[in-house]
């Protein structure tokens, strides 16, 4: 991913006003995130831990989406899967992320989800860089550049949704 400076951020928002985006809290030491090693940005809100939020480039310009966690306890015996990075976590690792729809679908309050990722770093999961508490990442047939271009593809599908204008089928 292309470094992205705040002002870039904040304008690549689709689902929410202007003065939200303004006034959204970024993530600490944006000029020394690993950009190269980010398929997206994603972060949490650490002023309000029921917000997410996610950036990515689309057609050579970031689009970025308010993020809503829903306040649910998970059990540690339990594992779940992201639907990005097919990373496996135990217990919270992974979260119901539910964006509302750009534009008036999202108005009128309809909204799309996805399990993710909680922490939102499903790059540093796919590469490596970071590893999950309790669960160890399986083994995939597929080489790294595919296992990437995987979750360009979630993402960009989960951009189409809350992009999408009509009622959610």
């Amino acid at each position: 991913m292309n470094p992205l400076d705040e002002t870039e951020i904040r304008t690549s928002f689709v689902n929410c006003s202007k003065g939200e985006a303004r006034r959204l809290n970024l993530p600490k030491g944006l000029a020394e995130l690993p950009w190269d090693a980010l398929d997206f940005l994603g972060w949490r809100d650490p002023g309000a831990p029921d917000r997410s939020y996610l950036v990515a480039e689309r057609d050579g310009r970031p689009v970025g989406v308010t993020l809503r966690v829903p306040n649910v306890r998970r059990s540690l015996t339990r594992t779940n899967v992201c639907s990005f990075c097919i990373a496996t976590h135990a217990g919270s690792g992974v979260s119901l992320l539910t964006a509302r729809r750009a534009g008036a679908a999202g108005r009128q309050g309809n909204s799309v989800g996805t399990y993710m990722c909680a922490d939102l770093a499903c790059s540093l999961y796919l590469r490596g860089l970071k590893r999950s508490a309790l669960v160890s990442r399986p083994e995939e047939s597929l080489t790294l550049d595919e296992q990437i271009a995987r979750i360009v593809t979630n993402v960009d599908r989960f951009l189409d949704q809350v992009l999408e204008a009509g009622v959610p089928a």
